[in-house]
């Protein structure tokens, strides 16, 4: 069989496939569920484009460390075929750990588990099926490798990741402000005492970078609508699983069923072949499968909410530099108390307060981004760059919101 396959990339446009290996890897279904998992969550509620996968993603950063390992080795760094293939092999599955909708139900599906910890487990499980052939490309993950620049290629603030979603996301979500120089920044990457740096010259490359992210973060993966459905998302998950601790009877595919019955620990994910097995048999098609079932469930909370998100009544939002204010808040209760057949239990369901964080880039940080500068000095890029904005940048900015069901959907 012809492994060595050419595929079209609508952001690149044709990539390589290099190696029989990473073909093998591309074909397990550990990586084909990836076609499964959309990148953006529910952001296609805002931006009806935005319908790319979590396998678009790792394809296309597998490219780009590709092209990152050429461009370092042309500055004269000895990388050998087996370090080339464990870095592609490492961002080529740094995504196996995502649960359907990717982050939204990161924290509520799962017991805190962060995706980068099952995606570690399943890159383990990968190694005992191929002979421990991810080896190196696991230490390289873990960052145990003594070559640290692997590893920040990897998972940094100017990693191969951040690179290909930010113009990944650009491209299938219209929203061209927030594109980036990516084959600027590889070529401007290098390598100084085993760190990843970046070439002074490439200075306004990444204060472009750092701006085009933190745009999208507030025009994309923060955008008052995404947050409206992400949030009734969760509140469907919450009751669902509260009815299943009720004994009550809930639609659910049998690997997602394992996940609404019981508090899945990371323990459990180590120490459960089982419950390992059951996540990689989850993807979004569980949870919009259940949730059209639930749209006709005997539970009317259950049932309002499922509706209102299959048919796009979302919730309305409002966001504050401030927290929202509790005569706000009590008036807001008070408005959906007054509706009919509405509890007071219910209300937990249909009026949600929250923040929200956007920082593009965090100073002083072990994964700083490092300048080189034309006297050899190695400086952070904050001190780098002339302008303020950098500065700017490096600040968290935290906003407020609350969420609550339109008075015209609560006839559940």
């Amino acid at each position: 069989m012809n492994k060595k396959k050419v595929i079209n990339d609508p952001v690149y446009g044709f990539v390589t496939i290099p190696n029989d290996f990473l073909f093998d890897l591309i074909e397990h279904p550990y990586f084909q569920r990836l076609r499964r998992i959309k990148q953006l969550g529910m952001a296609e509620y805002v931006y009806p484009g935005a319908l790319h996968t979590r396998f678009h993603h790792a394809l296309g950063a597998m490219h780009l460390m590709g092209e990152v390992i050429t461009s370092l080795k042309s500055k004269g760094h000895a990388i050998s075929d087996d370090e080339c293939q464990a870095a592609q092999i490492a961002i080529l599955l740094h995504d196996l750990g995502h649960g359907p909708f990717s982050h939204v139900l990161e924290h509520t599906l799962f017991d805190h588990v962060p995706h980068e910890n099952i995606s570690l487990l399943l890159m383990e499980s990968l190694n005992r099926e191929f002979g421990g052939a991810l080896t190196l490309a696991i230490r390289m993950f873990s960052g145990q490798y003594e070559r640290k620049f692997f590893h920040q290629l990897i998972s940094s603030q100017l990693d191969i990741d951040r690179l290909d979603y930010l113009n990944r996301d650009c491209f299938f979500t219209g929203v061209t402000e927030g594109s980036i120089g990516s084959e600027r920044i590889i070529k401007m990457m290098d390598v100084h005492d085993n760190q990843l740096v970046i070439e002074q010259k490439g200075v306004y490359s990444i204060e472009n970078f750092l701006t085009s992210r933190r745009l999208m973060y507030w025009q994309v993966y923060l955008h008052k609508t995404s947050i409206c459905a992400e949030t009734m998302l969760v509140q469907i998950i919450r009751r669902a699983r509260e009815l299943c601790r009720e004994g009550a009877t809930v639609y659910a595919t049998p690997a997602l069923g394992l996940f609404l019955h019981g508090e899945v620990t990371l323990d459990e994910f180590r120490d459960d072949p089982q419950v390992l097995e059951a996540f990689t048999q989850l993807d979004d098609y569980d949870l919009w499968g259940a949730i059209k079932q639930w749209a006709h469930h005997p539970d009317r909370i259950l049932r309002g909410l499922s509706r209102m998100l299959l048919e796009r009544k979302l919730f309305k939002i409002s966001l504050s530099n401030q927290p929202i204010e509790t005569s706000v808040i009590n008036l807001l209760r008070r408005d959906l108390r007054g509706q009919p057949g509405v509890t007071e239990a219910d209300l937990s369901y249909l009026l949600v307060e929250g923040s929200t964080t956007n920082a593009a880039y965090v100073s002083n940080n072990r994964q700083n981004i490092c300048v080189l500068t034309k006297n050899q000095r190695v400086v952070d890029i904050a001190e780098a760059s002339d302008l303020p904005t950098i500065q700017a940048l490096s600040k968290i900015v935290r906003k407020y919101y609350v969420c609550w069901a339109k008075t015209v959907y609560l006839q559940l």
